[in-house]
């Protein structure tokens, strides 16, 4: 058995961008979580990016080093409480709830987008190249199911 946390909520914006907004559940698929729109599919979606996850207390750290960011004004539709987010790799698998399987794929490289959730406009503050271990990742869908706030997140490394 892996390490377990909590989905602290799902995001999503049917518009596409930023921010996402908070929902109290979302079906995950695939294709990614229904309702949630991308607009550049040459960055974003797809099977290998379906979904995007990021850490409450990466979000909270930010926050307290002077940053304006909040759980979905990055992009991410799974803020996810409780794991060592430093310990996530690429092939490593997420639990959540009783059906949703997700891989991770990558890590998600910050683009101007996102500046409003970084003071100064900072946001290359989340890339994994310059700041290991910060990053939002990426995960591909191995198993389709609904997703609720407070569903448990159990880390299996790959």
């Amino acid at each position: 058995m892996g390490v377990t946390g909590h989905v602290a909520q799902i995001n999503l914006n049917p518009r596409g961008g930023v921010p996402k907004h908070a929902v109290a559940s979302a079906e995950v698929t695939v294709n990614g979580v229904v309702g949630d729109r991308q607009r550049d599919l040459r960055v974003h979606g797809g099977p290998q990016r379906a979904v995007s996850l990021y850490a409450t207390e990466r979000i909270e750290a930010l926050r307290a080093e002077g940053h304006p960011i909040g759980p979905g004004t990055t992009g991410e539709n799974l803020t996810v409480s409780g794991l060592d987010w430093s310990q996530l790799r690429v092939g490593d698998r997420l639990l959540v709830g009783e059906w949703v399987e997700l891989e991770i794929t990558g890590f998600v490289t910050p683009c101007s987008n996102i500046e409003q959730s970084f003071a100064g406009g900072a946001f290359k503050r989340i890339s994994e190249k310059l700041h290991p271990g910060w990053s939002r990742l990426y995960a591909k869908v191995l198993g389709e199911g609904v997703a609720h706030v407070g569903d448990r997140v159990e880390h299996l490394p790959g």
